[in-house]
């Protein structure tokens, strides 16, 4: 199914030329953050947040207010990642959606689009779920899928979950397979593993070992 068949149409955007409080009364009647706005001409100008919606003089236009105008939206061509990235940036539940010539083609709503991608093999598929951690100029994506593929592991999906200066950690969703081959495998490429795994057997050994010193230094 194509990502443009859940742009949306049942909210109309509010004419430029309208009253606050026709936007302040939508905004009651509605879950929405923010609200598209167009011109006479029909022409997308941006949306209004329901926080500053609720600041402005209701007699006045929402003309009078351009400035408060937030300018974000995705194309009807936008891929699916690019448009969740664009709802988290902007701290919206509401992303208009326009053709490449410009034109208001409706919205997307934020609980469609997550669970659309709730449905994609990453987190529909069976598998494990592993976080590994290296040096940010030390990891590769091809030396990574090469670590899951040489294992017999089908490599799901893979984000970068958490990077600084340094450091990047990397979560990785593995299916077809047990983790602990891959385990050792990413350690003997220097990789540290973050997640913990009932099944890391170099983990249950380093176990072993401190109880077997800690009944040895208690005789």
């Amino acid at each position: 199914m194509k990502l443009s068949e859940f742009i949306l149409n049942d909210i109309k955007p509010l004419n430029s030329k309208s009253k606050i409080s026709d936007m302040q009364q939508l905004f009651n009647q509605l879950t929405l953050t923010h609200i598209p706005i167009t011109d006479d001409n029909d022409a997308y100008l941006g949306c209004f947040s329901e926080t500053d919606a609720h600041c402005f003089d209701n007699e006045k236009q929402l003309d009078d207010y351009k400035y408060a105008i937030e300018d974000f939206y995705v194309r009807n061509t936008t891929l699916l990642i690019d448009v969740l990235e664009a709802f988290s940036i902007n701290s919206t539940n509401i992303m208009p959606v326009l053709s490449e010539k410009n034109d208001y083609l409706g919205y997307y709503e934020l609980n469609d689009i997550i669970n659309l991608f709730g449905d994609s093999p990453f987190f529909a598929e069976p598998g494990g779920v592993l976080v590994v951690e290296k040096g940010i100029n030390d990891y590769s994506f091809s030396e990574i899928s090469q670590i899951v593929e040489s294992n017999d592991g089908k490599l799901l999906g893979a984000f970068l979950s958490k990077m600084n200066s340094d450091l990047v950690q990397i979560t990785l969703k593995i299916g077809n397979i047990g983790l602990n081959d891959i385990i050792q495998t990413f350690r003997r490429y220097s990789y540290n593993i973050v997640s913990n795994h009932e099944e890391d057997s170099y983990v249950a050994n380093l176990k072993e070992r401190s109880d077997y010193l800690n009944r040895y230094l208690n005789i």
